[in-house]
C-alpha cells in the first residue's frame, strides 16, 4: 500500500515498488471534508497511469482530533507544535498502517527521503538520513519504533531529488514538474494568524509586552500569534530590536529581548523516544538539531530519566522553542527525540 498524495515523491515510491514487483496498491486519505477535489483526482489519475488499484480514505475527523487540535492547544499554550510529527506518527505510521494491514498489505511505504536498513548483528532496524541531505526528512520521523519499521517501505531514501523528477519525466508522468508546497497542509494559504482565530475564538486574549525586568512595552495580539525568536510584526517601537524571547501563559506576558537572550546552550526534552527502543543509560556525544532547517550542532545527552533528559550544546543555539522537537544522529543514524522543553 503506498499513501499517494498527487506529488511527484509519492508517485514515483509507488512506479519504483512497481518496478521491482511489488503488488502495489494506492491510497489517499483525506484530512479535511473539504479536501481539495484536485488532489484525490491526480492521485486517481495517477494511479491509473500506472495500472494500480487506488481507493481514497476520509481519515478527517481522526485528523482534526489528533493533529489540529493538538495543533491549537499548544499555540494557546504558548509552544510552538510540529504537526507532521504528529501526523507522520499517527496518523500515517498509525491510523494509515493499521488500515493497509488490514487491506491485507505487507507494508505501507510513502515518499519520504529517509534509509530504513537492519542489521543483522543486534537484530534491529535503523533510520538513517537520506542520500539527499537537502531533502532529507528524517527528522519528521523519530518518533517510529522497530514495530512501524518492519511494516514500512521508504523507497526514495537512495535518490536525490533531481533524479526523482527525472524518473517522473521518463515515465510521462503528469505531475513531474508540479511544485512542491512548503505550508503546512491544513492552514490555507499559510495563514496561521487567520487559522488560529478561527479555531481558538474566545481563548485569544490580549495582554502584555514586558522586559526582562517587568516594563510593560505594550501591547500584544495573543499568545497564539506569536514564537519564540520572533522580530516581525511585534506592533512596538524601541531604541533597538525586539524579539520574543518567553512567553509566561499563566500571566498572558510575553517578553521581549534582545538578540543575544535568544541564545541558550542547555534544554530539557520530554515526550522521548528512540528508534532502538533503548534509551541511554549513560551521557552520549550526538549531532543535534532543535528544528528541521537548522544545521546539526555537536552535543550531550544526559538521561534523566525514562521521560526526559538534558541536553547540552557545545555552543549557544538560538531560538530554542518550546513545543518544536529536538532529534538526534550519530553520523548519518537517527537515533530519535523528544519535545522541547526549556529548564
Amino acid at each position: 500500500m503506498v499513501a499517494l498524495s498527487g506529488g511527484i515523491d509519492s508517485s514515483v515510491a509507488a512506479l519504483l515498488l512497481k518496478e521491482e514487483g511489488y503488488a502495489v496498491r494506492g491510497v489517499t486519505f483525506s484530512t479535511s471534508q473539504g479536501e481539495n477535489k484536485e488532489n484525490l483526482k491526480l492521485a486517481e489519475s495517477i494511479a491509473q497511469d500506472l495500472q494500480i488499484p487506488w481507493q481514497a480514505l476520509d481519515l478527517s475527523e481522526e485528523f482534526k482530533e489528533i493533529v489540529i487540535d493538538y495543533f491549537c492547544q499548544e499555540y494557546t499554550s504558548g509552544r510552538t507544535p510540529n504537526p507532521c510529527i504528529i501526523c507522520n506518527w499517527k496518523i500515517k505510521f498509525g491510523l494509515l498502517l493499521e488500515r493497509a494491514r488490514l487491506w491485507g498489505a505487507d507494508y505501507l511505504a510513502t515518499g519520504h527521503y529517509v534509509l530504513k536498513e537492519y542489521h543483522t548483528a543486534n537484530k534491529k532496524f535503523i533510520l538513517k538520513k537520506g542520500k539527499d541531505k537537502s531533502k532529507d526528512q528524517s527528522y519528521f520521523l523519530y518518533r517510529l519504533n522497530q514495530e512501524i519499521l518492519s511494516q514500512v517501505l521508504f523507497p526514495l531514501g537512495k535518490f536525490k531529488k533531481n533524479q526523482v523528477r527525472l524518473i517522473a519525466e521518463r515515465y510521462k508522468l503528469k505531475n513531474h514538474s508540479r511544485e512542491e508546497s512548503q505550508e503546512i497542509c491544513f492552514v490555507p494559504d499559510n495563514n496561521y494568524k487567520a487559522f488560529l482565530t478561527q479555531y481558538l475564538k474566545k481563548e485569544i486574549k490580549r495582554g502584555k509586552f514586558i522586559d526582562r525586568e517587568g516594563r510593560i512595552l505594550g501591547e500584544h495580539q495573543g499568545i497564539p500569534f506569536y514564537t519564540i525568536g520572533q522580530r516581525r510584526g511585534l506592533g512596538i517601537s524601541a531604541d533597538r530590536r525586539k524579539y520574543v524571547i518567553e512567553m509566561d501563559k499563566k500571566h498572558n506576558t510575553i517578553t521581549l529581548g534582545e538578540e543575544k537572550d535568544l541564545y541558550r546552550k542547555e534544554l530539557r526534552l520530554s515526550h522521548l523516544n528512540f528508534i532502538s527502543g533503548n534509551l541511554p543509560s549513560q551521557p552520549l556525544k550526538v549531532e543535534a538539531k532543535i528544528r528541521y532547517n537548522c544545521k546539526g550542532s555537536s552535543a550531550t545527552i544526559y538521561p534523566q530519566d525514562q521521560n526526559m533528559v538534558l541536553v547540552i550544546f557545545d555552543e549557544p543555539q538560538r531560538a530554542i522553542t518550546p513545543g518544536q522537537s529536538a532529534v538526534f544522529y550519530l553520523e548519518d543514524v537517527l537515533l530519535g527525540g523528544g519535545i522541547i522543553e526549556i529548564p
